[in-house]
């Protein structure tokens, strides 16, 4: 009988401990839902990814030209401003050909100077030239004229009234030897008297030496038209001559032409030369290698004494003041998240964050970018969550360097 109290109490001690059990499980529960629900508030506004890391450019050094390396002006991983110079190359026969083109271009400077010259002096000449060709057909025309006025009036008036006085001094010639011949037997016969026969003597004589004057001066007549004919036939010859002259001179002022070809032939090579002078000096600067822009020198591989090659790859400046991230999503995460968007970057380097902002979302997914894209139309497709590279630029680094390739963890914010 005595045993009976202690076998009770543990049937008593049993509903109280599977209550609290419940109390206990009840608040689990309630702590995972609340957990649970904390979570999905968290995160329903935000999406993350660790497939990130730093990117940015990677600018290539390389020459314009072949050279000897006479200097190598950095060491690897240095600093470097832009415009700071990096390589120089020989720049002897680069310099020489300056030399060479600057020689050229003096040259073809003094030509178009000598062209331009002969311009205005070709024209006043070949102007000059047809003036005076010009007036001296004029002169050959009037001279003509007056040639032709004379002919006309030796042939006409002059030679008419010499021959007409001719005839007329034959007739009293003819008259006057008439009548000495009449008078000749009278005054032998005493007819008349010798005073008389004196008188008709003495008339014929005047009347022939009238007549051989007049003869002279038809003769003078005849002579001096056939002199005028003379002279109209040279003013003639003379006007042909004047005129081929006139001619020469007009096709002479051809020449203006072609001594303005000539200076723009000189200028057209003055130019050229230029040019030529120009790519040699631009070439001259190929041989001083300077930073294009601040960063830091990378993969150094040039060397004083080195002959390299244009194009080839000496050495690569990286900005380090303007990288950006480059964060692959999974496309179920990217419905909601556009352009302006925040977003915080974890950097493993530093374990530090810093702030940024989305930038703008790729075009493609980075599988089908990818040197050999994958092709799924000839056998069983499985499908594969795609990842599409999203670009975030930093905003605010917090004094932290960022380096293209490290690895980041990204959120961004949707809301």
């Amino acid at each position: 009988m005595a045993t009976l109290p202690a076998t009770e109490a543990p049937a008593d001690r049993t509903p109280a401990r599977n209550n609290r059990t419940k109390w206990v499980l009840a608040m689990v529960l309630l702590v995972a839902v609340a957990v649970g629900v904390a979570l999905y508030l968290h995160y329903q506004d935000r999406v993350s990814s660790d497939d990130a890391e730093v990117d940015g450019h990677i600018t290539a050094i390389a020459p314009k030209i072949g050279g000897n390396v006479v200097e190598v002006a950095v060491l690897d991983n240095q600093p470097v401003k832009e415009g700071q110079v990096l390589v120089r190359i020989d720049p002897r026969d680069f310099q020489a050909r300056v030399d060479l083109a600057q020689a050229a271009l003096e040259r073809a400077e003094s030509q178009l100077r000598s062209a331009q010259v002969g311009v205005p002096l070709t024209n006043q000449t070949t102007e000059s030239t047809t003036v005076a060709s010009s007036a001296g057909v004029g002169d050959a025309q009037a001279e003509l004229e007056r040639a032709r006025i004379g002919v006309e009036q030796a042939a006409g008036a002059d030679l008419a009234v010499a021959e007409a006085n001719v005839r007329t001094r034959e007739a009293d010639n003819d008259k006057a030897q008439a009548d000495l011949a009449r008078m000749k037997p009278l005054v032998d016969k005493a007819e008349i008297s010798q005073q008389q026969y004196d008188a008709y003597v003495a008339a014929a004589k005047v009347a022939a030496s009238q007549l051989r004057a007049d003869q002279q001066k038809l003769e003078s007549a005849r002579q001096n038209a056939a002199a005028r004919r003379a002279a109209l036939e040279a003013a003639g010859s003379r006007l042909d001559q004047a005129k081929a002259q006139l001619t020469f001179s007009q096709a002479n002022r051809k020449q203006v032409a072609i001594r303005q070809a000539d200076a723009a032939t000189a200028a057209a090579a003055v130019s050229e030369a230029r040019a030529e002078l120009e790519a040699a000096r631009l070439q001259l600067s190929y041989t001083t290698i300077v930073a294009p822009v601040d960063g830091v020198v990378t993969r150094k591989s040039v060397e004083v004494g080195q002959v390299v090659q244009p194009g080839q790859a000496l050495m690569a400046v990286i900005p380090l003041n303007t990288t950006w991230i480059t964060a692959n999503f999974k496309e179920t995460q990217l419905a909601h998240v556009q352009p302006g968007q925040r977003a915080e970057i974890q950097v493993d380097m530093y374990g530090k964050s810093v702030i940024g902002h989305v930038d703008s979302i790729a075009g493609a997914t980075g599988a089908r970018m990818s040197l050999l894209p994958p092709e799924n139309a000839t056998g069983n497709f499985v499908k594969v969550v795609q990842r599409i590279p999203v670009k975030i630029l930093v905003d605010q680094t917090n004094g932290l360097i960022l380096r293209p390739g490290m690895n980041v963890d990204v959120t961004i914010y949707t809301r």
